[in-house]
């Protein structure tokens, strides 16, 4: 190993690679019934959030390693979280001989003076920008069918991670730039026109120490902040690091205590990076991605989850993570002004015939994944009347086949719903149900997994 941090990290794969099912429940520290880290159910990576009227929503990347669209979450109160998928960007709609062959990623959505909001995205290896009256959209290209950064703009570096900055002049700024093979990262930035658009100026090399990709700009106090991640996201070195400069072109200086996030191992946080930074009631918190766990080093697909931390900016300008991480604090979560204290649970339940209570702990970084049967049996303790019941799918995007069936001794079955095939999250599956126990029959010949099964009462 290169490094302690690899060691550990490994060393922790393998402790959860041969631990027994029967202990999940007392180690390791990640699976803890109702975490509120990861945020959102599902392997998406690479977020920015916004918040327009009630209505919070994050875009991200798709994870495997990004998808022919982006994934769209909303929620009226932080915790509870509605998928969906915007008809644009798409690997089709937003495609031109420079492209690459690369899929959608890494989306940053900002509100413009005129009050339309635009999004500037990856696709392949250039950047596209469209534009959406709500952040819920329709989208659509804004550019006329062209790149607003075509990939050859710089032969040698990645033209990725665009991310848009509105400063308190209403001035717009557009930061960039990866490197390949993991190095020589370069980030490049110039000012924006009023129509959003097009250039207002030069684009200049503003690279800062240990940069590799995905840059945020930041106005703090009578300075800026250029953050942005090193290292390598599919392996455990990934981290958020920081620089200081007087204007958003620099000259950036690196921070003393840079990084502010980077791998734990004690506590199972591996390689967190790509981040956004928001505010809300005053406070401010960073958005990111981190490894889905448990995590291999070596594993063939490359799964991220988002998280959400706090943030202390003191002046200077310099930026600290708020109380850094200690055992169990990054997966607890943090609480955020104006969101709920925690996610609509339902009632509790268990799984009959098995101790894995993985799709019933309120926790989205713990997978129910079926066994033989391809059948989950909920035990309610007692007849109860259900409202409806909500199904949370490992992969959103992807239809999964399924039927309901509802008893209230365990012997005698109705079927209420299927076979259907349906995709989303939260997936809505059956209504106005009585019954002590519910089975879930998955009936794709490879089903996924669940993130999690809520029984809403009546």
């Amino acid at each position: 190993m290169k490094n302690w941090a690899a060691w550990w990290a490994a060393a922790l794969a393998l402790a959860l690679a041969v631990m027994p099912a029967g202990l999940r429940a007392a180690d390791p520290a990640w699976d803890r019934p109702h975490a509120a880290n990861p945020l959102l159910p599902g392997y998406f990576a690479d977020p920015t959030i916004v918040h327009d009227g009630r209505r919070w929503t994050i875009f991200a990347t798709a994870d495997p390693w990004g998808g022919d669209h982006l994934a769209m979450w909303q929620s009226t109160n932080g915790r509870d979280w509605t998928w969906s998928q915007p008809a644009w960007p798409s690997k089709a709609a937003a495609t031109s001989p420079s492209s690459g062959d690369a899929m959608v990623w890494a989306p940053s959505v900002v509100k413009g003076r005129d009050g339309r909001w635009w999004m500037y995205v990856s696709v392949g290896s250039e950047v596209w920008v469209g534009s959406a009256p709500a952040p819920g959209g329709p989208w659509a290209d804004a550019n006329h069918g062209r790149p607003l950064i075509p990939g050859n703009f710089r032969p040698g570096f990645h033209m990725i991670d665009a991310e848009a900055f509105i400063d308190r002049d209403g001035q717009a700024w557009l930061a960039w730039g990866s490197g390949l093979n993991w190095v020589n990262g370069h980030c490049f930035v110039v000012r924006l026109a009023a129509d959003m658009v097009h250039f207002a100026g030069p684009v200049e090399d503003v690279t800062p120490t240990h940069y590799f990709e995905a840059p945020f700009l930041l106005r703090a106090r009578d300075g800026y902040v250029l953050s942005y991640s090193a290292g390598n996201t599919t392996r455990d070195t990934y981290q958020v690091r920081y620089a200081t400069g007087p204007s958003p072109r620099g000259p950036f200086t690196e921070a003393p205590n840079s990084p502010i996030l980077q791998t734990q191992p004690g506590d199972a946080i591996i390689s967190p990076g790509h981040h956004a930074f928001f505010r809300s009631g005053g406070r401010a918190f960073i958005l990111y991605h981190r490894q889905a766990l448990p995590w291999r080093a070596g594993q063939p697909e490359t799964l991220r989850q988002v998280a959400v931390d706090g943030l202390e900016i003191s002046p200077g300008p310099r930026l600290l993570v708020r109380g850094r991480w200690g055992p169990g604090v990054d997966h607890a979560g943090v609480a955020v002004p104006g969101w709920a204290a925690h996610r609509t649970t339902g009632l509790p339940w268990r799984a009959l015939g098995g101790t894995d209570r993985a799709a019933s702990d309120d926790n989205f970084a713990t997978l129910w994944r079926p066994s033989a049967d391809r059948r989950l049996v909920a035990d309610l303790g007692r007849v109860r009347a259900l409202r409806e019941t909500w199904l949370r799918p490992e992969f959103p995007d992807r239809a999964m086949r399924v039927s309901l069936s509802t008893s209230r001794d365990g012997r005698h079955w109705r079927a209420v719903t299927g076979p259907v095939a349906r995709n989303g999250s939260p997936i809505h599956l059956g209504r106005n149900l009585t019954a002590r126990y519910l089975r879930l029959d998955l009936l794709d010949d490879k089903p996924m997994g669940l993130w999690e099964w809520t029984m809403l009462p009546r």
